[in-house]
């Protein structure tokens, strides 16, 4: 996937904005809808799809298919997927839990499958939460932790990746002013943040080059 020129003064990038929050979510808070627990499944190769193939460093056996309750922008709990390591699916499930409970909104979580072809870039265009994809990192040829399912990307078009003056996804320029409030934004300290970072994940919005602020990993 290829990133883009960053665009001009962070002030002037163009773009339309979600509403002000009225609120920060705070780790007190509370909803009135209890989460439905989540479900995990086995995965097949054919699920899996192109974000799969015979060269990747785990098997679908080595996966699961974790169904979890997650808060919508419109403020209603909503179902989605992430396809992780077996390894992190008590961990995953913990972290979301927590997540919700915080009202810490998402706009939509669907395995990377569901695009074609499998492309990261529309998945992160489309806003979508994910986690698995059998891809490697670009310019290096090393797997990126995505194909080991040890990685999870939040709202990646409002928490992109910024490198040497780049960005992905190419419709996120509005999102590079990082000063912006509005839910669904990661920023150092937040307690969604900490949700990952207190179970031992790391934080690509940590990072000095590039800074991934979607990006969460547990080696």
């Amino acid at each position: 996937m290829a990133a883009i020129a960053l665009c001009g003064l962070l002030p002037q990038c163009t773009g339309s904005a979600p509403p002000a929050p009225t609120s920060a979510p705070t780790e007190t808070s509370s909803r009135n809808v209890a989460p439905e627990p989540a479900a995990v499944a086995r995965v097949t190769a054919a699920e899996l799809g192109t974000t799969w193939h015979r060269d990747c460093p785990v098997t679908p056996a080595q996966l699961r298919r974790v169904t979890l309750t997650y808060l919508g922008f419109d403020d209603r709990p909503h179902r989605g997927e992430l396809i992780v390591n077996q390894e992190l699916v008590a961990q995953v499930i913990g972290v979301f839990d927590r997540l919700y409970r915080l009202e810490f909104p998402i706009e939509r979580m669907q395995p990377v499958a569901q695009y074609r072809g499998g492309d990261d870039e529309l998945s992160m265009e489309d806003n979508n939460t994910s986690a698995f994809n059998c891809r490697r990192i670009p310019g290096s040829g090393n797997w990126a932790l995505h194909a080991y399912g040890r990685a999870i990307d939040i709202n990646p078009l409002l928490n992109p990746l910024v490198d040497h003056g780049r960005f992905e996804p190419r419709n996120a320029g509005v999102y590079l002013d990082r000063r912006r409030i509005e839910p669904g934004l990661l920023h150092a300290g937040d307690a969604a943040v900490r949700a990952f970072t207190d179970a031992g994940w790391r934080w690509g919005g940590d990072w000095k080059s590039p800074v991934d602020y979607q990006h969460f990993e547990r080696r």
